[in-house]
């Protein structure tokens, strides 16, 4: 099972050219935490439905604040001292919300992986964020040299 693991992870980056940036992003993610978290088949099988589900609560949240926030700088000059009351509590709100969604399934997090794991978890999780801005700001620059 390791070397099937192993097998998909390499080919990864030929599947990602055939798929959307969305699709592509996913892709990457999956096999950066699976390699990070060196996984086994049975910690694999009970940890992606969970964390599936916790993705899909946070993207939610997230989605919902983006709504809410497209240029708040461009319409701060037009709105009333109450009206940017009102979008930073709903930011506060927000932001509360997708700390509750971690509140929630940590405790799943730990019903299906050991402790160590799930702390790897979380760092993995900001590690990807920053590898992925990384990937970004490379290509971008590949762009300007052109």
């Amino acid at each position: 099972m390791k070397k099937l693991i192993v097998v998909c992870i390499a080919l990864l980056p030929f599947f990602l050219f055939a798929q959307p940036p969305r699709e592509k992003v996913e892709a990457f993610k999956i096999g950066f935490l699976t390699k990070r978290l060196n996984l086994t088949p049975d910690e694999a099988k009970n940890f992606w439905p969970v964390y599936n589900k916790f993705q899909d609560e946070l993207e939610k949240v997230r989605k919902q604040r983006r709504e809410t926030f497209r240029n708040p700088q461009e319409n701060f000059d037009d709105m009333s001292d109450n009206e940017v009351e009102k979008m930073v509590d709903t930011e506060i709100i927000q932001r509360q919300n997708e700390l509750d969604i971690f509140k929630k399934y940590h405790p799943q997090f730990k019903q299906v992986l050991p402790i160590r794991k799930v702390a790897l978890l979380y760092k993995t999780e900001e590690d990807f964020k920053r590898k992925l801005l990384e990937m970004i700001r490379e290509r971008k620059g590949e762009k300007e040299r052109f």
